[in-house]
């Protein structure tokens, strides 16, 4: 099995780029017209962002000659949520089925949009996806999608830099050794890693953390949000103003942004805490890094091996009374994410697997190069076999973290509370929680929500 990617492809999985919204596209899926065309075909209409998932189509139709699949690029995330909610409201428009995060998949379960797909038998597949990506999709008592790919937090550094600055990055095990490094690195002109205020990066941490903030009730009308008194929240949150206070990490430059990119490439941000998607990342947007890169574990308050995630994303059937529509659905879905040929064609494409066997197989584990679009391999690692780490950070990621039923709001207004902490100081990061705190628990009242 060869595992290649499109610079382009990867660039769409991870990035929060904000596309077009086109919430008159798509079939009727949550109406009862049927699905059914002239020629007896049923077709199924896909929103995905991910230019992995269209590979697949064309196998999927040749097994199954009377399902036609048009997959759409609705947008990346927000804009595709906000196009879906659109066509939702409208009644018409909506997909069959939909790429959404993890995080945001609560969101769309409360409201009962979407459907459990215990029902076509999903509910035994338990074992064959990573525990992360599997307790992500498992909500209330059903499955309510299939795990696409998934991020767990990965470290990935430039070894010129760290050995530079005499560090060893796999003998880091703890925040506070991490913290000594981040000295060390700092001292080169480097900055050991960058954030300028990510409310999904703050999450994984705090996950990393064993922080539980957030809590849905059975009934879907009460949640729990409890970050300030959270005593695991408070170790990241006093860790990362530790570094922030002593310039350790750089808070000016924004993610996935051109300046960026070329901190990446130059050295001068010299390792990322992210998900496990990034290597083609890297291979795009900094490609002078080329043979210095390498992947650790992530460091932990105590150095226990745990993990959590930073991304991923799912395949959804929304609600539908047409059965046919539903049936060919759930076909596409299970060849997509679960079927052996189907997955072999995504991670092909650069996807990071969400399955068990495909971390363990050892064409993937003994990967030591990326291929890019003109086919040409890149030993970007230096020859590290880079995906035994990362299959092991998959393995090491626990499973209690939950997110909010309105979690996409809630990451969109975290700059706007928090943001001060790291751009002009003009808060601290513990206020610009408690301020995030605030909004999102007025929120969820406003929603409806009994909030505790």
């Amino acid at each position: 099995m060869k595992f290649t990617a499109s610079k382009k492809t990867i660039a769409l999985v991870a990035a929060a780029a904000m596309l077009t919204s086109v919430a008159a596209c798509g079939s009727s899926s949550n109406s009862s017209s049927s699905g059914v065309t002239e020629g007896g075909k049923t077709e199924i209409t896909v929103w995905s962002w991910d230019s992995t998932l269209p590979r697949t189509v064309k196998d999927f139709e040749k097994a199954n000659p009377d399902i036609t699949v048009k997959v759409t690029n609705a947008g990346t995330n927000s804009t595709e949520y906000t196009a879906l909610n659109n066509a939702l409201s409208a009644g018409k428009g909506a997909p069959d089925l939909v790429q959404i995060e993890y995080y945001a998949l609560p969101e769309y379960q409360v409201r009962g949009e979407i459907e459990d797909l215990s029902q076509f038998g999903a509910g035994k597949f338990s074992d064959f996806y990573t525990p992360g990506t599997w307790a992500s999709v498992k909500l209330n008592g059903g499955v309510y999608a299939l795990p696409m790919d998934s991020g767990p937090m990965a470290w990935f550094y430039n070894k010129d830099v760290f050995d530079k600055a005499g560090v060893d990055p796999t003998r880091v095990r703890t925040w506070d050794e991490f913290y000594d490094a981040a000295k060390k690195v700092r001292a080169t002109g480097s900055y050991i890693t960058s954030d300028s205020g990510d409310a999904g990066f703050f999450d994984s941490m705090t996950w990393l953390a064993g922080a539980t903030p957030f809590s849905t009730g059975s009934d879907g009308q009460s949640v729990t949000i409890n970050l300030s008194n959270d005593s695991k929240v408070k170790t990241f949150v006093d860790f990362w103003q530790k570094m922030i206070d002593d310039d350790l990490i750089d808070t000016k430059t924004a993610g996935w942004s051109d300046d960026w990119n070329k901190s990446l490439n130059d050295g001068s941000i010299a390792s990322l805490l992210t998900g496990a998607w990034m290597p083609y990342n890297l291979l795009s947007g900094a490609p002078d890094g080329e043979g210095k890169w390498r992947v650790a574990q992530m460091p932990t308050p105590d150095g226990s091996e745990t993990n959590s995630e930073n991304g991923g994303s799912s395949l959804a059937m929304v609600k539908t009374d047409d059965k046919a529509k539903a049936e060919a659905a759930y076909k596409f879905a299970e060849y997509a994410c679960h079927n052996a040929e189907g997955i072999k064609t995504r991670v092909d494409g650069g996807a990071f697997p969400a399955d068990n066997d495909t971390l363990a197989s050892d064409d993937f584990l003994n990967m030591t190069s990326l291929t890019d679009s003109d086919g040409n391999a890149h030993e970007y690692f230096g020859g590290q076999k880079f995906n035994e780490e990362l299959a092991k950070a998959a393995a090491n990621v626990s499973t209690g973290y939950k997110f909010l039923p309105f979690e996409v709001y809630a990451r969109g207004v975290y700059s706007d509370d928090a943001g001060g902490a790291y751009t002009d100081k003009s808060v601290t990061l513990a206020e610009g929680v408690q301020a995030w705190e605030k909004n999102i628990k007025d929120y969820a009242s406003q929603q409806g929500y009994t909030v505790k």
